[in-house]
């Protein structure tokens, strides 16, 4: 990004989710464990008399689910760990070295060559 006029141009390609997108992706998250619950218990009352622990295990589920679905569910918008910075730093010119010195030109006396197709 440049700088135009004197003013920063932002750098949007860290900003954080909309918040209405937000609300949705954890109302959807809360949906789908709910689903995972009920799914849960009905298994349970299924299996109660046919498999014993397979029902104690999905009860256990279906008690315990809601909890961890409220948590995260109400756990907030997202923290990105590392945003970029907002603003854009100037791109750094490279420094013009010196030319290197030639070893003949160094005792002070200068040869004028004349180029090749001036030779003949």
């Amino acid at each position: 990004m440049r700088r135009r006029g004197g003013t920063e141009v932002f750098r949007i390609t860290g900003a954080r989710q909309g918040l209405a997108d937000d609300v949705r992706g954890r109302q959807r998250r809360y949906v789908i464990s709910m689903s995972v619950r009920t799914v849960s218990v009905i298994l349970a009352a299924v299996l109660w008399n046919v498999e014993r622990h397979v029902a104690v295990v999905a009860l256990v589920l279906g008690v315990v689910l809601p909890y961890i679905s409220v948590v995260i569910a109400n756990a907030g918008r997202e923290h990105a760990p590392s945003l970029p910075s907002t603003f854009v730093a100037p791109p750094s010119r490279p420094m013009i070295e010196p030319a290197p010195e030639d070893s003949s030109s160094a005792g002070g006396s200068f040869t004028h060559e004349r180029p090749m197709s001036e030779q003949g």
